[in-house]
């Protein structure tokens, strides 16, 4: 295990790096597996790089099959981006593949294999790139903590199980006790239990692969290794806080220690106070704390509480935290369908009532947007029921304010996204002249997943963005479960009512939620976008965008 991992400590920025990825057997919570690794480690090593300077990666093959490595959240030419099939071939075996880039942003990252199934069996690690100047941020000391998801049966395997039997490993179904003690009675609970099965869905469907068969990690290390992240007592302590799981949302705490989050998805954001967030699968969070002089529990919960990854923060290695109990398992509700008490008003776009997404945790305020031109919208594709399409949300709203599954009833403070503002504007004020909505979509029984209804192997067209133009894009989730949406090579901003907006990477829809980001197309070239459940993506929920340079703009670039 690279030191990093064992201390949670970053070392320093480099320019040149050489990684080979390599099959080899290793130790997991105390079994072993065979895992994919990148120079002999899961998680990987830990590259810092600084702002500015052009960094050189050198990446042998040393598998029998392809492999890849994509800089998760990297501003970078689409050859360089690493999706094989895009604008990249793959990295064959025994072959070396030479990426070079200038790094133009700072912040923390990821980066992970968009080969086959090789990022659930290991090939992740941290990416952190340090500002050419001045840090902006105060604080003594940073560790770095790395959650995933980890199993000892092939991930293959798992792929055809949930092909099979897509409810296999949710070991938590409903039962005749569970309809006896609802608290809308029997009935009620009986016809609700009906209307989730005519959707093909369970109310515990929290998650698709589940504690049953994973073992969560942190850093590499699982529940019982003890990990642990040292510090002296009084010390403003950074967590670069990474979601590098394949499958599995976590709710991370850490009682007794208030957080103030920093940024997300490498982007400083202003400071906002907390005591627990949800963290998206392929997000970054970055929090300070100030801890004192005792051990502290960092409780990182699968958001179906079917097991967790844990870690101790302490002055002393010869003291540890002790994990506090699992809690309840949360439950899909009527909002998650897209009824029963939700506010259904269609986000209108000229006339949102931004306040109406407020939360008492924190402020927010009043949204200054321009007055907007006409905005053409695209039509696209109309929502219909077919096979790969078992739900239709008829009424999806907002639920920026909303903080996660099973975290609506807890007691302290919950980040939600209706609270993230940029800590300084972004390059480009303009607004959108042109507005695409895609359509999440999902057969959760057959297990199948896509944009507006059509699979990325059925050949969809790219989406079609002109270099340089402002556009709205609109998402709006017809399945029960939620999706982390990304788009390689450009920044999303976030229409969450604040000024200035949120810019990320990689965006969390809920279900039944209809939310919107705004994009500046300024990287021509070919690039993925698609759900970061690593499953769904292989089900067929991606799709292609294609950023075209005009002719002209082409010849006076050349």
């Amino acid at each position: 295990m690279p030191a990093w991992a064992k201390t949670g400590n970053a070392g320093l920025p480099q320019s040149e790096f050489d990684l080979v990825i390599r099959k080899q057997r290793l130790s997991f919570d105390g079994r072993e597996a065979v895992a994919t690794t990148v120079n002999g480690s899961v998680p990987g090593p830990l590259l810092r790089m600084r702002e500015g300077e052009e960094v050189v990666l050198r990446v042998r093959n040393e598998l029998d099959a392809d492999s890849s490595l994509h800089w998760h959240g990297i501003l970078l030419p689409p050859e360089m981006d690493g999706v094989p099939g895009i604008s990249f071939d793959g990295i064959q075996p025994g072959e070396t593949f030479e990426y070079r880039y200038r790094l133009a942003q700072t912040g923390t990252y990821w980066y992970h294999s968009h080969s086959g199934f090789q990022e659930q069996s290991g090939v992740y690690a941290p990416l952190i790139v340090d500002p050419a100047g001045p840090e902006v941020h105060d604080y003594e000391r940073e560790l770095v903590i790395l959650l995933s998801d980890w199993s000892f049966e092939d991930p293959m395997r798992i792929w055809k199980t949930l092909k099979k039997d897509s409810e296999y490993y949710n070991r938590n179904p409903i039962t005749l006790g569970d309809l006896m003690n609802s608290p809308r009675g029997f009935g009620a609970g009986l016809r609700d239990l009906l209307q989730w099965d005519r959707m093909r869905m369970s109310p515990t469907d929290i998650a698709d692969v589940t504690g049953y068969t994973y073992t969560y990690l942190l850093n590499g290390h699982g529940p019982n290794d003890g990990w642990q992240g040292l510090f002296r007592p009084d010390e403003r302590v950074r967590l670069r806080i990474i979601n590098g799981s394949a499958m599995t949302y976590f709710n991370v705490r850490i009682p007794g220690l208030p957080m103030t989050v920093i940024q997300m998805d490498g982007q400083d954001v202003q400071p906002v106070e907390i005591d627990e967030f949800q963290l998206a699968v392929a997000e970054t969070l970055d929090v300070i704390v100030s801890p004192g002089n005792q051990a502290y529990a960092f409780m990182a919960e699968a958001m179906d509480r079917s097991g967790f990854a844990f870690g101790s923060l302490t002055p002393r290695a010869d003291l540890s935290a002790t994990p506090p109990p699992l809690r309840q398992r949360p439950m899909r509700t009527m909002a998650d369908m897209g009824h029963a008490g939700m506010n259904h008003a269609a986000m209108d776009h000229e006339a949102m009532d931004h306040a109406a997404m407020g939360h008492d945790q924190a402020a927010m305020p009043a949204a200054t947007t321009p007055a907007e031109p006409a905005v053409h919208r695209e039509p696209g594709w109309t929502p219909r029921r077919g096979p790969g399409v078992a739900n239709v949300v008829e009424n999806p709203s907002s639920r920026l304010a909303e903080p996660g599954t099973g975290l609506a009833d807890v007691e302290h403070r919950v980040l939600n996204y209706a609270q993230l503002a940029a800590r300084e504007p972004f390059y480009d004020a303009r607004p959108p002249t042109r507005e695409i909505t895609l359509h999440l979509t999902g057969n959760m029984e057959r297990y199948m997943w896509s944009f507006d209804g059509v699979s990325f192997s059925e050949s969809p067209e790219p989406l079609q963005f002109a270099h340089g133009e402002r556009l709205r894009l609109v998402f709006i989730n017809h399945t029960m479960m939620e999706h982390p949406i990304h788009l390689h090579g450009m920044w999303m901003e976030l229409e969450n009512g604040q000024t200035p907006m949120p810019r990320k990477h990689t965006v969390s829809v809920k279900p039944a939620e209809k939310l919107s980001v705004l994009v500046t197309a300024d990287a021509p070239g070919d690039w993925a976008f698609h759900c970061h459940l690593l499953l769904h993506m292989k089900a067929g929920m991606m799709r292609m965008v294609s950023v075209s340079v005009p002719p002209q703009e082409a010849r006076n670039v050349g």
